[in-house]
């Protein structure tokens, strides 16, 4: 199961906004190189457009194979 940390995708800890200290800055920076692939193809976007060339190369390939 995907834990309650795994959902978290705000960038900052708290929604109130702070004063920007570099301790928070390190953090922040830190966050940011720990989110990756997995966190790029957790994007509605991103999924959406992947869908949409995933079933272009189907729809092909069943085309190829049933219609040819």
């Amino acid at each position: 199961m995907i834990g309650p940390e795994m959902l978290e995708t705000s960038r900052e800890s708290s929604p109130a906004p702070t004063e920007v200290t570099e301790a928070t800055e390190a953090t922040d920076t830190a966050l940011d190189e720990r989110r990756g692939c997995l966190f790029a193809l957790s994007q509605p976007p991103l999924m959406i457009f992947l869908t949409v060339i995933g079933c272009l190369l189907l729809m092909g390939a069943v085309h190829d194979l049933f219609v040819l």
